[in-house]
């Protein structure tokens, strides 16, 4: 992308945060919503953007240690709050529309940040290129009136990615780290013993050089995704990963020749039928 588009992006984002008194920014130190508290840090000014993550059960811990870090280094008022969507049966139940109810908790949550704060706007890190996917959370979005910079100035992923890198900010080139409960096939029971069991997996995963992953938990096994790239390599070290991965509480372990595809069970709601291993 040409640098005078970024700096046409970039002039536009400056326009709308002046335009506002403050931000009250849903961050999940995810590279969108980094960037839009960054943005709001930027323009606004330390005293009117205010980053407010939820350390709940679907967060990987060392993502909540990341987001607390890059909060430090670029002097950002974060508050932290605990949202309750586990005990919430509409959220556990896993239905297909599982993101609504919690973004619901969540803008419900920011809705009571949002008195401390007077007049600041509460703000998401939705992208232009969100609007085509399935995305149930966009419809708490707009009832509680959630405003996304990223989406009203047409700000794609991939130009996202080229104003992270101008900024030098860290996460730049991480790969997506969806919420844990997006492991779990709809219909299937969410569970914390089950959020933990994921993460353990994946920070194995990791801990080996696999660092873009998804742990599928199908609740008598799991299956694992990896880049294409790294399906040989994954495939030479099967008995090591199958038997930590046992440990951890899956009694089977299944690599997926397909690769790792974002979102692969929204399939199921879009009707298209898994490749078979």
């Amino acid at each position: 992308m040409g640098n005078s588009r970024l700096q046409d992006k970039l002039q536009q984002l400056e326009e709308w945060f002046a335009a506002q008194q403050g931000s009250i920014v849903a961050f999940s130190g995810g590279i969108d919503s980094t960037l839009v508290l960054f943005l709001a840090r930027k323009f606004q000014g330390k005293e009117h953007a205010i980053g407010v993550i939820s350390n709940s059960e679907s967060l990987k811990s060392k993502d909540f240690k990341l987001a607390q870090s890059f909060c430090d280094e670029f002097d950002i008022k974060l508050e932290v709050i605990k949202t309750a969507e586990l005990t919430d049966e509409r959220y556990s139940r896993n239905p297909e529309n599982r993101c609504y109810f919690c973004k619901e908790h969540l803008y419900h949550d920011l809705q009571l940040i949002r008195n401390k704060f007077p007049g600041f706007e509460v703000l998401s890190g939705t992208n232009f290129d969100d609007l085509g996917d399935y995305r149930p959370g966009l419809q708490a979005a707009a009832k509680y009136e959630i405003r996304s910079p990223l989406v009203d100035c047409k700000v794609s992923k991939a130009e996202i990615r080229e104003l992270a890198r101008m900024f030098k900010l860290p996460n730049w080139d991480k790969p997506a780290s969806p919420c844990l409960s997006s492991r779990i096939p709809y219909n299937q029971q969410v569970t914390r013993e089950k959020l933990q069991q994921v993460e353990a997996a994946e920070d194995f995963l990791n801990e080996l050089g696999f660092n873009d992953v998804r742990v599928r938990h199908y609740g008598s096994y799991a299956q694992v995704e990896v880049q294409q790239t790294e399906i040989s390599r994954l495939l030479e070290q099967e008995r090591e990963v199958a038997s930590r991965i046992k440990s951890i509480g899956f009694p089977e372990v299944k690599i997926d020749r397909e690769g790792l595809v974002s979102g692969k069970l929204n399939r199921v709601i879009a009707g298209i039928q898994p490749k078979p291993e």
